[in-house]
């Protein structure tokens, strides 16, 4: 009897084990902490963090997070197919929320399957009162390359193939990164801030806020495209309701700095799709953007 019980605790013990393994193998990763502090210019006057959707139709369920004052970074680390490459994410969300499944965790598990490391940015909004839409938004970018260059090696990470993909608002989020990176927009914190602010290259669906005026192929000039702009890869529909000019306005910009960049503009689709699948042939930009990237040479394995 006392073989049986043992063999049962034995048993019962390895199941735990497997079970345990299995949960920290699935387990979402724990944000980190942008700032050691309170981030900078935050007064701590905007309320509590939450959820504020309310009436999705089933199976269109989006998590649009609001008053974000604590901005962080989660790592979604790839495994098997790891190649080096890392990529952080932008969730849009006008720069009021963030629509932080759609355009957010699952664009990291898609990166993933490429082999890719995503880095899901949860900057701040809404806007600050008195500021540019942007402001706060930026820093935590700029704040994130910088401690993603600094935990390479401890990540993983190839520190030379570091881009940023943007939605909507946070399309035009990652374009002002990669235009605006010769200048840090906050105080030294710590050694992080020593790295380069430049993204290796740029990923933009369906970005917003990009062209001077609807029906407009010329680039607003908080933008200022060099030959020096990161390459880039643009996705858009022509009937999204911001205008296909967006996407148009930063690869014209791109083209007559001499910068690579692949465009593509398809005729359905609208706004705000993420990558769920639709009947619009604009859902398969993750296989163009992966051939893009792979052709670019960021899905070299390390």
């Amino acid at each position: 009897m006392k073989r049986t019980n043992s063999a049962v605790i034995a048993f019962l013990l390895a199941l735990a084990c497997a079970a345990s393994m299995a949960l920290s193998q699935t387990a979402e990763p724990k944000p980190i902490n942008l700032w050691p502090g309170i981030a900078p210019g935050e007064k701590g006057d905007i309320g509590p963090e939450h959820d504020t959707t309310k009436n999705d139709p089933p199976g269109k369920r989006v998590i649009r997070l609001g008053f974000v004052s604590v901005p962080t970074l989660t790592v979604f680390r790839a495994t098997e197919n790891a190649n080096g490459a890392a990529v952080i994410v932008c969730p849009g969300g006008g720069y009021s929320i963030l629509a932080y499944d759609l355009e957010g965790t699952e664009i990291c598990k898609w990166l993933n399957s490429v082999g890719v490391t995503g880095v899901l940015l949860k900057y701040r909004v809404p806007s600050r009162q008195g500021l540019p839409k942007h402001e706060a938004a930026f820093q935590d970018a700029q704040r994130t390359i910088a401690l993603v260059r600094e935990h390479a090696r401890e990540w993983e990470i190839d520190p030379r193939r570091v881009g940023i993909l943007g939605f909507s608002a946070g399309g035009h989020l990652a374009a002002f990164t990669s235009t605006n990176y010769e200048k840090r927009s906050y105080d030294k914190v710590d050694s992080a801030d020593e790295q380069s602010l430049r993204p290796d290259f740029t990923v933009l669906i369906y970005p917003a806020y990009l062209s001077t005026a609807k029906g407009e192929i010329k680039l607003v000039d908080e933008l200022p495209v060099n030959k020096h702009t990161p390459p880039a890869f643009l996705v858009m529909a022509e009937d999204d309701p911001l205008g296909p000019q967006n996407a148009m306005a930063y690869f014209d910009a791109l083209a007559k700095a001499k910068v690579r960049a692949e465009l593509h503009v398809y005729p359905s689709g609208g706004h705000g799709y993420g990558l769920r699948p639709s009947a619009n042939q604009v859902t398969t930009w993750p296989e163009r953007a992966a051939d893009w990237m792979k052709s670019e040479g960021w899905l070299s394995q390390k």
